[in-house]
């Protein structure tokens, strides 16, 4: 196990969603010396370029590499080029990087996306190269799975401990609420807040409603990276998730129910709905590195929704 407060960390996209949750429990319960933490901005150092990669693993023990250009499936629809190049080339360069500085660790965060579109359900982590991604969000999910490669390819040449994290739609305090970039469960919240402030019997949704998918909870998703930082080093790829799938209309019926929204739910059938079914076997992180996701659904919806009121002040 490592003892990441002798370690010198880098974390790229500490200043994002999931970033600030990780780096607030390294500090507070990993007691990581806040010096030990290297988390540039992406103004301070754009990670598609190589010589800012090297400078950033410069001196550094351990990378977790966070960043990411991500958004959901508008976001996929209108900015596949984006999504394909650019997350490709930070991996690419940081991994690089890390090699050639003599990295101990490095942590790649991956994504649900990866997955083929047509394989049973749970994902199991033995299915990734089954088949090919779903066509909205491909560009992203294959640059991830790049990363994979990558990682899998310097282990076996180079000997780096590159491991590969999977992981699906993250929720909870602190999230973006912005409409062209927000994912289903921030959208929905700001969806149904403005439809009451408005004054509207009714909020418009995307698609049928029928899909299902699974939402984690940041605060776990952050505790689940850093017990596979200090556990796990193994070539494999590894689930992280609650294991519990929803239905959207289920999930938008739960937040109108916190929110104390009465009205109609219209469902604009000619959006895509994207992918029938997703959700994750987890028993594998759970025997690996003995993680499990604590918080409940309806607990962490209502965390979030606190957060959004009070940073909205409503």
């Amino acid at each position: 196990m490592i003892d990441l407060k002798k370690k010198k960390i880098l974390v790229t996209g500490a200043h994002g969603f999931l970033g600030k949750h990780l780096i607030k429990n390294l500090l507070e319960k990993r007691q990581v010396p806040k010096e030990n933490l290297y988390t540039p901005t992406a103004n301070e150092l754009d990670l598609r370029n190589f010589e800012n990669c090297k400078k950033a693993a410069k001196g550094q023990n351990i990378i977790i590499h966070l960043a990411a250009i991500v958004g959901g499936i508008g976001f996929n629809l209108e900015h596949p080029g984006i999504a394909f190049y650019d997350n490709a080339a930070m991996a690419l360069n940081l991994l690089e990087a890390a090699r050639q500085e003599g990295i101990e660790k490095f942590t790649g965060i991956g994504s649900v996306c990866e997955y083929p579109k047509e394989i049973p359900m749970p994902y199991q982590e033995e299915d990734l190269w089954s088949g090919y991604p779903e066509e909205t969000n491909a560009p992203y999910g294959l640059a991830k799975k790049f990363m994979l490669v990558q990682s899998q390819a310097y282990r076996k040449e180079y000997n780096l401990n590159a491991i590969h994290l999977l992981m699906l739609n993250l929720y909870g305090p602190g999230d973006n609420f912005d409409p062209k970039s927000s994912h289903v469960i921030p959208a929905l919240i700001k969806k149904i807040e403005d439809a009451k402030k408005e004054g509207k019997n009714y909020i418009e949704a995307w698609g049928t409603g029928k899909p299902t998918r699974e939402f984690f909870y940041v605060e776990d998703a952050a505790e689940g990276i850093i017990l596979a930082t200090e556990k796990y080093d193994k070539v494999d790829p590894i689930n992280l998730g609650s294991g519990k799938e929803i239905s959207i209309t289920e999930l938008l019926e739960l937040l109108c129910e916190l929110m104390s929204f009465k009205g109609e739910i219209r469902w604009d059938a000619t959006k895509p709905d994207g992918q029938p079914r997703r959700f994750f076997e987890t028993s594998k992180a759970q025997k690996e590195f003995g993680f499990f996701a604590k918080t409940d659904l309806k607990e962490g919806l209502q965390k979030t929704i606190e957060d959004y009121k009070n940073r909205n002040k409503i």
